[in-house]
Parts: C-alpha cells; sequence; structure tokens
C-alpha cells in the first residue's frame, strides 16, 4: 500500500486520550509519533530534550527546521497539536495535502473534568492502578465556558482549514481509541501496511465512575449546562458576503490626523464637510501601504465611522441608485422578479406617496432576501449591512470610533478634542433624497421590513424603532 502522505498530525486537546493514540500508533511498524513536538514549554515529552537532533531552543527561535525533519524522517513521522501549541506551525501543516490530519475529540466536559483532577493530583498518567490518585474538584462554570469557547475556536478554525484546502481528516472520539478495528482503520487510512493485533498496554484510565461521583458541587454544574445552548439555536445564520477593507475610499483630513471610514448610505457628504472645515483639503484613494505610511507619519492619529439608522439608510440606497435608475439592471431585475411596481425612470415625479411606499417596502424585502444570499444580485455597499461593512474596515485596522448619526455633534466633538483640535462647524444634514420625505410614508410595515432585513445591525448596534429617533 503506497500513502499519499509522509507526515501526520494529532489535533487534539489535554485529557482527551492523545496520550494513549499515540501509544497505539507507534505500536505499528512504521510509524513514529514525536509527542508535543510543539508544545512551547517542552518538546516531545517532558523529560525530552531534543526530537530528532533539534532543541528546545532551537525550535523557539524556528519551528520550521522541525516540521521538515518530522517530514523528511525515515517512515511516517508526525506529532501531537493541541489548541495552545505554537501558533506559526498551524497554517502550514493545515495547508499541506502531504500530512495526515487526524482530529481526537472528547465530551468537553469529561475533559474539563479529567483536567481539573489531574492538576489538583499531579497524575497525569496512570500506569497501575495501585499508584491511582483520586480527587473531588469544583465545577468552575466562568471557566468551563473558556475551556468549551477555546475548543469549539479550534475545532471551526481547523474545519475552515480543511473545507478551504479540499482536505478530510480521520475523525476519532475518546472512546474510539480503546477499539482496535478503529486503530487498525485509521493505519488503512494513513496507507500503513502494518496493523495492531491488541491495544497497547500501560496506559489506563485514570478517572472512571460516574462524573457527579468527581464533583464537590454537581448540583451548580448542572444549573451552568442548562444554560448552554449545545445545539446554537439561538445562532442567526449569516450567508452576507465578507467584505474587504476598501481602504481607497477612507478619507483624510489635510488639517487634522482624522481618518473617516465612511459607510455607503450614510451621512458621508456631511462628514466630509466637516472634515475639510480643518484645512488643508482632504486626501484619499490610499493603499494600505500608502495609508500606514501616513499613519507613521502622523501619530496621534483617530480613524472613526459613523452609523445610521438601517430604515433611513435603506432610504438613502433606494433613492440613490434604484429609483433614479442609476442601477439600471438591478432596477430593472427588481421590478420582473421582486414585485416592486416602479415607472420609467423619468415617470418617477408623478408616483405618488402610496407608489413610492409600496416601492420602497419590496426594496426592503429584497435587501432581506438578497443579505440572506438568496438571490443572484450582488450585495451593493449601498445596502450592506454596517456588521459586514465595520467588519471589512477590521481586515485593515477597527477604527477607534463609532460614532452615531442622531448624535454626531458630541461625537465628532470628542474625535476633535483627542486629537487637540477645536470643532469645525458641521454642515447641515442632507435634504431627504426622496420624492417624498421617508417621514410621510414611515409606517410600523416599514418599520418591521427594515428590522428584519437588518436583524445583524439592529441586534449588534441596539437600534431602536426609526420613529422614536423625533
Amino acid at each position: 500500500m503506497v500513502s499519499r502522505f509522509d507526515s501526520f498530525v494529532i489535533f487534539a486537546e489535554m485529557r482527551t486520550g492523545s496520550n494513549l493514540l499515540e501509544a497505539a500508533l507507534n505500536g505499528i511498524e512504521g510509524i513514529t509519533c514525536h509527542g508535543e513536538a510543539f508544545n512551547p514549554h517542552l518538546i516531545g515529552f517532558p523529560d525530552r530534550e531534543t526530537v530528532l537532533g533539534v532543541t528546545l531552543a532551537d525550535r523557539c527561535a524556528d519551528p520550521m527546521p522541525l516540521l521538515a525533519r518530522i517530514k523528511a524522517a525515515p517512515g511516517l513521522n508526525g506529532f501531537r497539536y493541541f489548541h495552545d501549541h505554537d501558533p506559526r506551525v498551524l497554517a502550514p501543516v493545515l495547508a499541506d495535502p502531504r500530512c495526515a490530519k487526524i482530529i481526537l475529540t472528547r465530551n468537553p466536559l469529561h475533559s474539563y473534568v479529567s483536567l481539573k483532577i489531574a492538576r489538583a493530583t499531579g497524575q497525569w498518567k496512570l500506569g497501575d492502578l495501585r499508584q491511582r490518585k483520586t480527587a473531588q474538584v469544583a465545577f468552575d462554570a466562568a471557566e468551563f465556558d473558556t475551556h468549551l469557547a477555546d475548543l469549539q475556536a479550534f475545532q471551526r478554525q481547523l474545519l475552515h482549514g480543511l473545507q478551504t484546502g479540499g482536505q478530510t481528516a480521520f475523525y476519532l472520539d475518546y472512546d474510539d481509541v480503546r477499539e482496535l478495528d478503529v486503530l487498525n482503520g485509521l493505519a488503512a487510512f494513513l496507507g500503513l501496511e502494518g496493523r495492531l493485533a491488541s491495544l497497547p498496554g500501560g496506559l489506563l484510565p485514570q478517572n472512571p465512575g460516574d462524573l457527579a461521583d468527581k464533583l464537590s458541587n454537581p448540583a451548580e454544574m448542572a444549573e451552568a449546562l442548562a444554560r448552554i445552548d449545545s445545539f446554537a439555536l439561538a445562532r442567526t445564520p449569516n450567508f452576507e458576503p465578507r467584505r474587504g477593507p476598501n481602504v481607497p475610499g477612507f478619507v483624510v483630513a489635510g488639517g487634522a490626523p482624522l481618518v473617516l471610514l465612511p459607510i455607503r448610505g450614510g451621512p458621508e457628504a456631511q462628514l466630509r464637510g466637516w472634515l475639510a472645515g480643518f484645512g488643508g483639503g482632504l486626501t484619499e484613494a490610499f493603499t494600505q501601504k500608502t495609508l500606514r505610511q501616513w499613519k507613521r507619519t502622523h501619530p496621534g492619529h483617530r480613524s472613526f465611522t459613523v452609523l445610521r439608522h438601517p430604515l433611513p439608510r435603506a432610504w438613502a440606497a433606494f433613492c440613490e441608485a434604484i429609483l433614479p435608475g442609476r442601477y439600471a439592471e438591478i432596477r430593472a431585475a427588481l421590478c420582473k422578479r421582486h414585485g416592486l411596481s416602479l415607472p420609467p425612470v423619468e415617470g418617477v415625479g408623478a408616483m405618488t406617496p402610496a407608489d413610492v411606499r409600496a416601492a420602497f417596502l419590496g426594496f426592503l424585502r429584497f435587501v432581506k432576501a438578497n443579505l440572506d444570499g438568496q438571490t443572484p444580485i450582488r450585495v451593493d455597499p449601498l445596502w450592506a449591512s454596517q456588521s459586514a461593512v465595520i467588519q471589512g474596515f477590521c481586515q485593515f485596522a477597527p477604527p477607534d470610533m463609532i460614532c452615531r448619526e442622531e448624535r454626531l455633534d458630541e461625537d465628532l466633538a470628542c474625535l476633535a478634542a483627542a486629537v487637540g483640535q477645536p470643532m469645525p462647524s458641521l454642515p447641515a444634514p442632507p435634504a431627504d433624497p426622496g420624492p417624498v420625505p421617508l417621514a410621510e410614508i414611515h409606517d410600523a410595515e416599514l418599520e418591521e421590513a427594515a428590522q428584519v432585513a437588518y436583524a445583524r445591525d439592529m441586534v449588534n448596534f441596539g437600534f431602536g424603532g426609526w420613529s422614536a429617533r423625533g
């Protein structure tokens, strides 16, 4: 049998059975597991000084030579990797299709309690039942939440790496490590000729028995677990595509070290006027490189963006791009496939308030479907969620301040003070962009449609009803 792999990694955590799995693999001819080769505090095993001739100091300086030696060593060589091991190794290992991935998991509650007992007793392995140490430990809800979050985040990272690399892994649960047929199935997955005739000896389960018997406060554990959403029922699916940072759209004031990260559909013209009030004009069309250079030469700079309530922001997008036919193809598609009743562009001025309201309501319903990935039409920056836009900014650098349109005077005054500049006058807000004012057609149905379309923004930024904004 010819293996498609030249190395392997066991992705696991403490107290998941990884020692037993390693012992089993090392019992198969042609394979060697080098322990926790990339543990930040040791190399391979606690009593080991080198792995394949590489010392701990050498590996800490640069882990790549050890990774290369593991790949080049005779036979099939690998190591165990936990979520807190050297992060420099993870990306190249995940990206390498010649490195076999073995993912070992265990019920996180059991691994948490086992870890607590091991720390309390100082016993991490058991080879002789007569030497077994026991202890009752206290369940700590906050500590367990952190434990669970770390494990889940690591598993999501592994899954994403495998998916983007077009790879698969061999998955085992804690109980599988004592199944001879499963271990020999792993050998077949790795392309090995050898098989195990029996399970490895020398390692015994340390903490058998009921979980409640291992805890001094089992009632607190039950109460804490009742609050955990095991199936992520409360998670809101998000199908909106990720956005880039759009650095060329950033605007820098000439007379003050301020950077505007504009959100389309917001009060951009008003903000540009305010920045121009510092004097020195405005600079834009940056690249990431040139903006970093500007930041280096302007210590104390501040970047900011401004949120607008989703309802008037959607209204601005509708009036700017759809009604006047600026996005002609999308306008036609909305009329043909999404039921919007819109006259030719030259007839927009003759629309009644009821006509405008009906078309805007249809647009809000389209936005909901569009952000949910249910249309073939692009998610335009004019109506993309502000959550997605700000996440895109953060790929370059997060804004120092997220301002609110309804309190621009106060928020911008804070920014001016932060850079030691007097507050320029804030230009008047622009007139309503529609053929009729939004306030004239606003009602509960439009409000609800906006809240449904922009549920992420409503929750993330705490928006209330627009009618309450006065």
